[in-house]
């Protein structure tokens, strides 16, 4: 019962948004296109629901092609390829408001566990049957796993975290996440990705495709 009354919230919730939020996403927008060359918005296919393909939407903090050079999907403290808007949207998380459209469009929920890139940590048929139980409901903004640790986190544990969450989701679960995330937003806390955690991801890769 508690899904259906999920996806009703999360329409509500995302339609309020981008109607409050319409002037901040306009002035985020024209500061993007102001700062530096490229769209605005920042397209990434990643792993939705029952492990469906889907395109997120987020505003681009960083040059155009930065994904294919530097450190590659990551992105570390000091990384010369984000904008000087892109480390403020990234600090406040303005960056990730596009992703109420996502929201509205079905492919993500507020609070669910975070969407992985197609290809990593590894692809699709790398998970284990245990781990594809993180793919059992819509992904989100932000989940159980960004609350506990959110990108200091190696990847196999956000994984069982995610896994958990959607063995145990509830309203109250979802209200803890909710406020505990703006708790963080506004420390702007466990908000960059660490070369340990980028190395344990290739770890695990070999040691679950092993098994």
């Amino acid at each position: 019962m508690y899904k259906f009354f999920k996806r009703g919230a999360d329409i509500l919730i995302s339609l309020l948004g981008l109607i409050i939020l319409s002037p901040v996403l306009a002035i985020t927008a024209l500061c993007i296109k102001i700062d530096s060359k490229g769209s605005v918005i920042f397209k990434q296919k990643r792993l939705g629901k029952d492990g469906k393909v889907f395109e997120i939407l987020k505003f681009r903090s960083m040059c155009v092609g930065a994904e294919h050079t530097g450190s590659g999907v990551y992105s570390g403290k000091g990384d010369a390829r984000v904008t000087k808007v892109g480390k403020f949207i990234r600090a406040t998380s303005i960056d990730e408001l596009p992703q109420l459209v996502n929201i509205l469009k079905g492919d993500m929920s507020i609070i669910g566990p975070r969407p992985p890139l197609t290809y990593h940590p590894w692809p699709l048929e790398d998970y284990s049957d245990e781990q594809r139980h993180m793919f059992d409901v819509r992904p989100g903004v932000t989940g159980w796993a960004q609350v506990n640790g959110r990108k200091d986190v190696e990847w196999n544990r956000r994984i069982e975290l995610n896994v958990w969450y959607t063995r145990n989701i509830s309203f109250i679960l979802d209200l803890k996440i909710f406020f505990i995330s703006i708790f963080k937003v506004l420390k702007n806390a466990d908000n960059e990705n660490t070369t340990e955690t980028a190395a344990q991801a290739q770890a695990q890769k070999k040691e679950t495709v092993s098994r």
